[in-house]
């Protein structure tokens, strides 16, 4: 059975409507990859900087690993709630209570914040390679029909005749706007929340730098 993060104050058990209307599980999942990623890089940080034995920070991300080799084929537990919570369960039942050290020095917040991140930036540059695609497709297009003649509307009346190859271009102008756009929100994407833990950070010597660089961040929070 799932292990809840919150409810220890309550008398009886949730309402399963109430537990099926909270889940988050059955969209957030595609920010598994980038949570096990994200653990990774904290539990080798809590290793460096010795506040985990070096045994420990190894355990943690060797099972992380193995979850992340299988959590495409693996059926998640949808009581889990979300998908953070399923891969710390995932990873208990691996290696035991060691797993619990790893959110020494990390809040859920700032977990959360992490993957969106992480997931924001990843399909930024998912996107600007396939409007970079889609431009290329419209100008050889464009090439090949560069003669023919088209009108052009304005006011929904014919206005002008234009070259097709023309009004084709128009559009890569456009997409390149938007690739401009999407660069400019990965730029302020790209700063890296963990250590910000609750709320205002943590008393323990930890090493933002290093899990900024491990994670390919430029820039702290």
């Amino acid at each position: 059975m799932a292990k809840k993060l919150w409810g220890g104050r309550f008398d009886k058990k949730t309402d399963p409507l109430v537990e099926e209307f909270t889940s988050s599980i059955s969209y957030d999942k595609k920010l598994a990859c980038f949570d096990i990623k994200g653990s990774i890089a904290h539990a080798k940080m809590l290793g460096k900087c010795k506040i985990i034995t070096k045994k420990e920070s190894a355990i943690l991300v060797k099972g992380l690993e193995s979850i992340g080799k299988k959590i495409g084929k693996v059926k998640l537990n949808s009581k889990a709630e979300d998908i953070h919570t399923a891969i710390a369960n995932l990873l208990r039942s691996k290696v035991g209570k060691v797993a619990d050290k790893l959110h020494t020095a990390r809040s859920r917040n700032d977990q959360v914040v992490l993957d969106v991140k992480m997931y924001t930036k990843d399909a930024i540059d998912n996107l600007i390679c396939l409007i970079t695609s889609l431009q290329k497709a419209i100008i050889k297009f464009a090439n090949k029909n560069s003669k023919i003649i088209i009108p052009a509307y304005t006011h929904l009346q014919v206005a002008q005749c234009v070259l097709l190859s023309h009004h084709l271009l128009a559009y890569v102008e456009m997409l390149a706007r938007d690739k401009e756009r999407l660069s400019d929100t990965k730029k302020r994407t790209d700063f890296m929340p963990l250590g910000s833990c609750a709320l205002s950070g943590t008393g323990l010597h930890i090493d933002r730098e290093y899990v900024k660089n491990n994670l390919g961040f430029s820039h702290l929070t």
